[in-house]
């Protein structure tokens, strides 16, 4: 007997237009080039043009993705955003690229799990597909940092840039491809001063800016995200030498390549793409995973391992077979 699961149709990308250069952060604020690569990997991020929306971004992703999939807006029937950066605080931006997509029928929504947004809309929307509430869903990642970054914060406006990446999830039976294998997603609101944002509606009435203590981010996420992955495998079933590409969130070079040493992952296994768009927090692992696919790197059949943590803490990681 077969079972519903959700299969990677598609995938798609997009990067604003404006790149700035590590050279060009060193004229907003004291910092170098080599300082930047040595800590955290980037080379230059992209960012949104004045204008330019969230909800533009992952318009522009999520119309690659369904032309990957071979498949029109209206086979849509559910949209799944991650962004912690909305056009509007309501309504949802997933609504907003409904409308820009034209699509008419199916639920919108976004989901807020910062940089571990799309591990969380990605599960969520494999949830609807494995019920039969779903058929064909797009899951985005849209974020535009640069609009909540405090540009005087040397430790913190270096690391991020703006970006989109979709995929296309489609319901099909186990007995065809295994898809969406499975995923894990945990959280714990005690480490929320560690990565947050110093502003919100009720709060403040303003929309503040991002504020870390990368110090201990950084050792936190090695740490859990290690964990979730041990977990993601025994209740999955499979190994994690097994593997066939780690796409981890696009945080900081050090961070990817401390979980895959703690993992035993090899290298040359690690997509990593955060030297040329910085941490685009939601948006990261779909960028990468274009990216990968783009290049010819991830093909069809491939085990593909998936992480995040971000900001709550939220974290979590996803096993697929694309």
């Amino acid at each position: 007997m077969t079972r519903t699961i959700s299969r990677i149709a598609g995938v798609g990308a997009y990067l604003p237009g404006r790149v700035m250069t590590n050279a060009d952060m060193c004229e907003i604020v004291e910092t170098s080039d080599e300082w930047i690569r040595e800590r955290t990997g980037i080379h230059e991020r992209h960012i949104a043009a004045e204008g330019e929306l969230t909800s533009d971004l992952g318009t522009h992703a999520a119309r690659a993705a369904l032309e990957h999939a071979g498949i029109s807006a209206g086979a849509v029937d559910l949209i799944v955003v991650a962004t912690a950066t909305p056009d509007l605080t309501f309504p949802a931006t997933a609504t907003i690229i409904q409308e820009k997509l034209g699509v008419e029928q199916g639920a919108a929504f976004d989901v807020h799990a910062v940089c571990s947004g799309f591990i969380y809309a990605l599960a969520t929307a494999d949830n609807f597909i494995k019920a039969g509430q779903a058929r064909c869903a797009l899951v985005i990642g849209a974020e535009t940092f640069s609009r909540i970054l405090d540009w005087e914060d040397r430790a913190t406006c270096v690391l991020f840039g703006d970006g989109a990446g979709a995929v296309v999830l489609t319901a099909g039976e186990e007995a065809e491809d295994e898809g969406l294998i499975a995923t894990h997603l945990r959280s714990d609101g005690r480490f929320r001063d560690l990565l947050y944002v110093d502003g919100g509606p009720s709060a403040t009435q303003t929309v503040g800016h991002l504020r870390m203590q990368g110090n201990q981010v950084f050792k936190h996420a090695v740490t859990k995200i290690a964990g979730s992955i041990t977990e993601l495998a025994a209740l999955s079933g499979r190994e994690i030498a097994d593997i066939d590409w780690f796409i981890p969130h696009q945080a900081n070079e050090r961070i990817l390549l401390g979980v895959a040493k703690r993992l035993n992952i090899p290298v040359e296994k690690v997509v990593s793409t955060v030297a040329r768009h910085g941490n685009t927090s939601a948006a990261s692992i779909p960028l990468a995973f274009e990216a990968a696919i783009a290049d010819g790197r991830v093909k069809r059949g491939d085990l593909v391992l998936m992480e995040a943590l971000g900001g709550g803490f939220t974290w979590g990681a996803a096993l697929a077979r694309y």
